[in-house]
């Protein structure tokens, strides 16, 4: 966290920069505070050769960024930190293990996942506590932590790249470095007191299968294993379903001491002086599962010496495996120091991918952890012999050319972000990844799962985010896979249905489909709601065009003209789940059932169709049709507009989340879309809202992320944000500006080639781009080439205080999208209206079944009470009296509520619109506007009679009358009821649009007729 000085300094900047920020509501918003606004450094800007110095592992471990804060090194398979209890042996303080605010601890696991999203999430694996005290009772019968857990204070606590140190409240300091695959620990316990280590081989964080461990007092070890998995294993959504386990990690531990003595437990069951034990926990939590479980301790004489050295190896294959990862990675003389003098060169090789110069401790602070953060994932799972756990559960070997196996994959998450800056920074780490994702596929029956957990496929998330990350990683030059076989694998799972897009287990959260019902998506050319088998049918849609386009996109650079042509026009699919009609704002991304009607009710800030986001924040995830989606919306001009109302709150101050309607910085669905303003032609406002988010919502201290790290990703939209560029689309390699936060930036690609970026007026206030020179020449485009990025070169930007807002702002300068401009810009419009007599009846939306049959009465439920209309006393669907009469058989809708909606009509010039409409709960009034097509509207008020009175009361006509109404429990109540004909004005000398009304959903409509 910021010191007080700090925050002052900080405050009190922002307050002198408050008033020149323009912001396009009424009210400004000031600029937010934050790490990029802390005092400019007055020396010239130099490179840090030790940019470790500034990274705090603790960003992150409180305010839900769910980070850890032990050893670990770049993409390692060990990473050892504390796992902290609140109380509960089932369960852990953190979803990944770590609570800052929850200072106590039961161990410290061998194994983590980053910034995973759910808790808990997953790994957390033998947890070794080391406890002054007596071994009296089994630790698993503490299952309330009680006796065999300690407290610390953050005050004897430091945490950095490759090292963990703690002195717990118990007196016993934790010294721990690791390797990629191995650690020393250094454990110093109070002199002359009773000293132990146990294993809690059976705790890992959701639980586990099996657990066994082996004391060899002869040869000072600890071997065993743990079978587990059971990523995100409690969630609600799906949870029960990864309850399973998917991998086995094996561990050896060998002491520089011999032990005193020794001990097992199984269940409640202690058994001094035993050497082997055995037994799981299981996956459930709470009392389903506490006081299960195995493990073993070892005891220390400190009456002369209480340092206790410890080594340890893992492996996802072998005991014998995890021995070799021991002795190949840590040399005879190693000692923690050694150790960790190691890791820090390591980790200070890996983050100077990106050199900065200038900038204030803070910035720094918050730039160099998010650089760290990126970087721990993905992680190593293959041995130092080659040899991997598959998903199949079978051990295999690294193919030709690759240099490691890689796990953790959070596609849904890090193909947004993470894995552009993976490409950008370690193309041959990149193209392993890629690789390794390969081989588990093939291993998988040819399924890439979305959520890969070490070697498991979990199923977690929605579409098929494997596509954009691997076209993303060719566009960015990453050839060291096997590039042929994994585009084909990934063709043929967009293109031919896998039995398992059918079943629902699993869903919404973890549907096992990974192009869930193809069939009939390619059938519909979307996924329908009521039978995708999916999270959400809106979600899915997106996501598979994003996909669909990132393979189209691929095939063209592969020369596969075939290929190109057959997926890229489902890349547009995203239109045939835009409804221009949802909402009053221009429409939104909305679901439909696999009938053609649309999801009702809708509103904008629910998530229902859409995978843990909005439908508000969705509707922007159109990245590579970002001008298709504008042309949607009405036209840049209106598209801008909505984004300002999306970036803030109606006091003019910025959206930070816990607004369904508003931005959400907290999750990834729209982590993009404050750079998507330099598509609508306002690159400054860009500049601004990148600048205002960097800053309000990312910052050092426990609490320094918006929300969990998923992987690195938020970590790696920050590091995109600090180098003022963001990938324009998540599988092309073109960079989307904005202003850079430091005065000099090297990007070293690690293929020789470097891009610097240059910024010489950097500085807090300076967020304005006001011109850019690429490679010594002026520069008016508001994106950078492929060409710059894959082959290097010079990028200098000069920034100001003020907005520029003529720079890249002309047609030619927007970034380019890569997909067919649609014939008809606004998708989902009404067809012609159909002539009936004199009128012309419109086309509607019909989102309430308010019709029901004798035979069938709890089919209809008009007024939410579940009375309806009786189809018997209604006439037959068709043309009658100038309206169209609409279905009064089945489940279909045939009523369309005033929600606030946009209704449009078909264009022409009307004199009136004749509406045969009733009212449910009591008379309702609203009033109408007519949007014409020159921009202008009218209003006129609507008011309607409830349906069961015996009389008008606003002077409308009987149009159609029905003498009883029917219920859903069966019954009929010979109550008369009457739908009324009313007349609305309309302008005949401009071309009527469309019309809104107030929120009036009790206004329902039969049927409307235009009158020329």
């Amino acid at each position: 966290m910021l010191s007080p000085r700090s925050w002052l300094a900080v405050a009190t900047l922002g307050a002198l920069l408050g008033t020149c920020v323009a912001v396009p509501p009424a009210a400004a918003s000031p600029l937010p505070t934050g790490p990029s606004l802390s005092a400019a450094p007055s020396r010239p800007p130099v490179k840090d050769v030790d940019p470790v110095r500034h990274v705090d592992p603790l960003i992150g471990s409180a305010n839900g960024g769910n980070t850890y804060p032990g050893a670990v090194m770049p993409f390692g398979m060990i990473s050892w930190s504390p796992t902290n209890t609140a109380g509960d042996q089932t369960n852990a303080a953190g979803a990944n293990g770590y609570s800052y605010n929850t200072p106590r601890v039961r161990g410290f696991a061998l194994t983590h996942v980053n910034g995973a999203g759910c808790h808990p999430g997953a790994a957390g694996d033998v947890p070794i506590m080391p406890f002054a005290g007596e071994v009296t009772s089994s630790p698993t019968a503490d299952t309330t932590d009680r006796i065999f857990a300690a407290d610390f204070s953050h005050g004897n606590e430091r945490a950095e790249p490759g090292r963990y140190t703690v002195t717990l409240n118990s007196g016993v300091k934790t010294d721990l470095a690791v390797t990629t695959r191995a650690g020393a620990g250094a454990f110093t316990f109070p002199k002359g007191a009773a000293a132990n280590l146990l294993f809690r081989v059976s705790n890992s964080l959701n639980g586990s299968e099996d657990a066994e461990i082996t004391i060899d007092p002869a040869t000072r070890t600890v071997s065993g294993s743990v079978l587990t998995g059971a990523f995100c294993g409690r969630r609600a959504n799906g949870g029960v379903n990864n309850r399973k386990s998917y991998y086995r990690l094996h561990f050896v531990a060998s002491f520089d001491r011999a032990f005193s003595g020794t001990g097992t437990w199984v269940d409640g069951e202690l058994r001094p002086g035993t050497t082997t034990a055995r037994g799981g926990e299981g996956y459930a939590t709470g009392a389903d599962r506490a006081g299960r479980g195995s493990g073993g301790y070892v005891s220390f004489d400190t009456t002369t010496d209480a340092d206790v050295g410890m080594r340890v190896g893992i492996s996802y294959t072998s005991l014998a495996a995890a021995k070799e990862n021991l002795a190949r990675e840590l040399a005879p003389r190693d000692t923690v120091e050694s150790v960790a003098a190691k890791a820090r060169t390591a980790w200070n090789d890996r983050i100077r991918s990106v050199e900065v110069a200038g900038g204030s401790a803070d910035l720094l602070t918050t730039f160099y952890t998010a650089m760290y953060h990126a970087y721990l994932q993905p992680n190593v799972t293959s041995d130092v012999a080659g040899t991997y756990l598959g998903s199949d559960q079978k051990v295999h070997r690294l193919e030709s050319g690759q240099q490691a196996q890689y796990g953790n994959f959070s596609g849904w998450d890090q193909y947004r972000a993470h894995t552009q800056l993976l490409a950008l920074l370690e193309p041959e780490v990149a193209g392993d990844y890629a690789q390794s994702l390969y081989n588990l596929a093939r291993q998988n029956g040819g399924v890439w799962d979305r959520w890969v957990h070490v070697n498991g496929p979990t199923h977690v998330m929605t579409g098929d985010p494997s596509a954009p990350a691997l076209a993303g990683f060719y566009s960015l030059g990453v050839r060291n896979f096997d590039v042929r076989g994994a585009f084909e694998s990934l063709v043929r799972q967009a293109t031919v249905p896998h039995l398992s897009g059918l079943s629902d287990k699993g869903c919404p959260g973890q549907c096992e489909g990974q192009r869930p019902n193809l069939a009939e998506y390619l059938r519909l050319r979307y996924a329908p709601q009521d039978t995708c088998h999916c999270w959400g049918g809106a979600a899915e849609t997106l996501e598979d065009a994003a996909a669909d386009f990132a393979l189209a996109d691929w095939a063209d650079r592969l020369g596969d003209d075939a290929e190109r042509d057959a997926l890229m026009p489902r890349a547009s699919w995203w239109r045939n789940t835009f409804n221009p009609s949802a909402g009053a704002e221009g429409g939104y991304q909305q679901a439909r059932k696999a009938d053609g009607s649309w999801l009702w009710p809708f509103s904008a800030t629910s998530d229902a169709g859409f995978a843990q986001g909005t439908s508000a924040t969705y509707t922007w995830m159109v990245q590579h049709d970002v001008s298709g989606l504008a042309a949607a919306m009405g036209g840049r001009q209106r598209a801008a507009e909505r984004l300002d109302t999306f970036f803030h709150r109606p006091d003019g101050s910025w959206a930070t989340g816990g607004d369904g309607f508003r931005y959400d910085p907290t999750n990834e669905p729209g982590i993009h879309v404050p750079w998507l303003y330099n598509a609508l032609g306002l690159p400054w406002k860009t500049q601004e809202t990148v600048r205002a988010m960097a800053s309000l919502v990312y910052r050092t201290g426990p609490g320094g992320l918006p929300g969990n790290d998923d992987l690195g990703t938020m970590s790696a939209w920050y590091v995109f944000a600090a180098l003022g560029m963001y990938p324009q689309t998540p599988s092309r390699a073109e960079m989307l500006l904005s202003s850079p936060m430091f005065p000099k930036a090297w990007i070293n690609r690690g293929n020789g080639r470097t891009i610097t970026v240059t910024a010489p007026q950097a500085a807090p206030e300076a967020i304005y781009v006001q011109d850019v020179q690429v490679g010594g020449k002026a520069y008016t485009r508001s994106w950078l080439p492929e060409s710059l990025l894959n082959e290097g070169g010079d990028v200098v930007v000069n920034v100001g205080a003020t907005a520029d807002k003529s720079w890249a702002t002309q047609a030619a300068d927007l970034p380019v999208d890569h997909v067919p401009t649609a014939s008809e810009p606004i998708p989902n419009l009404p067809g012609a209206c159909v002539p009936v007599g004199s009128s012309c009846a419109q086309r509607l939306q019909y989102d309430v079944d308010g019709v029901a049959t004798a035979d069938a009465k709890s089919q209809g439920n008009l007024d939410g009470k579940g009375w309806s209309f009786p189809a018997e006393q209604l006439p037959a669907p068709g043309p009658r009296d100038g309206h169209l009469i609409p279905d009064t058989k089945g489940t279909a809708g045939n009523f369309h509520s005033l929600r606030g909606q946009r209704t449009y009509l078909a264009l022409g010039r009307y004199q009136a619109l004749d509406l045969l409409v009733t009212a449910v709960n009591g008379d309702q009034q609203t009033e109408l506007t007519i949007a014409y097509a020159d921009g202008t509207t009218s209003k006129a008020p609507l008011k309607v009679t409830d349906w069961a009175s015996t009389s008008p009361h606003f002077g409308e006509q009987a149009a159609l009358t029905a003498g009883t109404r029917y219920n859903v429990n069966g019954t009929a109540d010979g109550r008369k009821v009457t739908i009324w004909r009313v007349s609305v004005p309309v302008d005949p000398a401009r071309e009527a649009l469309s019309f809104t009304s107030g929120a009036a959903p009790n206004v329902k409509v039969f049927a409307l007729s235009s009158r020329p």
